[in-house]
């Protein structure tokens, strides 16, 4: 394949990924076979696919922002928490087999489906500021779903997600202003450590991010113009997906 082809395939696979990812999450299950199809190695793909994680999320908060939603001082919160388990997560990634992570994943994945389609009853999932009695709980979990996603990162999207709306009972939209937010910051160090480790494709990180920015800045306006209902739609199906990717 010449380089021309390979930019098509990279561009577009990130336009993909970033508007799933912003809507849902697992955009990398698309973005990591397309790297080691051309021809990177599990470490080198993983790290080379960060870059593009972080230009998404950067495009994403600032069409969020945009779009006039936004809440700094919560989002940082919830990042602050998430960022040392990330970090840890991301050595781990370096030196420890993953397969067995990925199938319990699969389960994890199906029962976040389920739970986010069935109508919860008595339950306000409206709300775009979380409250005090629910922080503690998210934050304890958070720490947790940081140490997943630095050490993987297929799949972080829908545990916050499922953190974010579950336990701080928050609208979809507002769940997802503050999962970009989140997986931006720690995105820095994380892909820091891939590089400093010598696994980052520049080139091809940077013409990934180029298509994960765009689709991601046009996924949070599609999101914020059709409201809850495209999020759950996108949601479920990207889920199921990963989910029977992750079986076979």
């Amino acid at each position: 394949m010449n380089e021309i082809w390979k930019i098509v395939l990279l561009g577009l696979t990130g336009l993909a990924a970033g508007f799933i990812n912003v809507n849902a999450g697992g955009g990398s299950t698309l973005t990591l076979p397309a790297l080691i199809f051309l021809g990177l190695d599990s470490a080198m793909a993983n790290g080379t696919n960060r870059v593009g994680i972080l230009m998404q999320n950067i495009f994403a908060v600032s069409s969020f922002r945009n779009q006039s939603v936004h809440n700094a001082k919560e989002s940082l919160l919830y990042s602050a928490v998430t960022l040392p388990g990330a970090i840890l997560g991301s050595i781990l990634s370096l030196r420890i087999d993953d397969v067995w992570f990925q199938r319990i994943l699969a389960f994890v994945m199906l029962g976040i489906v389920i739970t986010m389609i069935i109508p919860q009853r008595n339950i306000n999932y409206n709300r775009i500021e979380s409250s005090p009695e629910h922080r503690k709980p998210a934050l304890f979990v958070l720490f947790f779903i940081g140490l997943y996603g630095g050490f993987i990162q297929v799949g972080v999207g829908f545990l916050l997600m499922a953190a974010l709306y579950h336990i701080l009972k928050l609208n979809l939209i507002y769940v997802n202003m503050h999962k970009v937010f989140i997986v931006m910051i720690y995105t820095i160090p994380a892909l820091l450590i891939f590089a400093i480790s010598g696994n980052v494709n520049w080139l091809y990180g940077l013409i990934l991010g180029l298509g994960n920015g765009v689709g991601a800045y046009i996924g949070v306006k599609v999101q914020i113009r059709s409201g809850e209902k495209i999020i759950k739609v996108i949601l479920a199906s990207a889920i199921l997906i990963m989910a029977i990717k992750l079986f076979v």
